[in-house]
C-alpha cells in the first residue's frame, strides 16, 4: 500500500539528492516509491537531512534532502510504501 507523503521541489544531479517537501511523516528505514511522468522506482531511505544535519525522521511541513539512487525530478510525487 502507498501514501503519498511529499514532492520533489529541487535535485542536485551533481551528487544525486532531492529536496522533498513533505506533506506526511517518514523516517530512515521507510521505503519509498518516487513517481512523475519519467520517473517510477522505489529505495529504501538509508538516511535524510534537515538544514545540513542527518536526522531519523520527519514530519510534514518540514523539507528535507535525500541521497537519490536516480534522476529525479522537480513536481515528482513522493510515495511511502507500507506492506
Amino acid at each position: 500500500m502507498e501514501t503519498e507523503i511529499g514532492k520533489i521541489t529541487h535535485f542536485f544531479d551533481k551528487i544525486n539528492v532531492a529536496v522533498v517537501e513533505l506533506t506526511g511523516n517518514m523516517k530512515v528505514g521507510d521505503s519509498i516509491h518516487v513517481k512523475g511522468a519519467k520517473t517510477d522506482f522505489t529505495q529504501k531511505i538509508e538516511s535524510m537531512q534537515m538544514e545540513h544535519n542527518n536526522v531519523k525522521e520527519a514530519k510534514a511541513g518540514d523539507s528535507i534532502g535525500l541521497k537519490m539512487n536516480e534522476k529525479v525530478r522537480e513536481h515528482d510525487k513522493v510515495y511511502i510504501v507500507r506492506e
